[in-house]
């Protein structure tokens, strides 16, 4: 078994969910973060990079990740 938890501290997620608490729009980012026991800030910030780099694509992942997770 893994030593690894998950950024609040708990057992690693075994199952990715939308991060309503942390979450700052739908939740993705932060799920994505506790799914990968990494920051969500690191998240953000390549979703915000392929958003503008990949002319949206991002921003199509994104919603339908938070569309697909609810």
């Amino acid at each position: 078994m893994s030593n690894i938890s998950n950024r609040n501290g708990g057992p690693p997620a075994n199952k990715f969910r939308l991060d309503r608490v942390d979450g700052k729009i739908g939740g993705v980012c932060g799920g994505i973060a506790n799914y990968f026991a990494i920051d969500p800030l690191i998240v953000r910030l390549v979703f915000a990079i392929g958003a503008v780099a990949g002319f949206g694509s991002f921003i199509l992942i994104y919603l339908a990740i938070w569309l697909l997770a609810k």
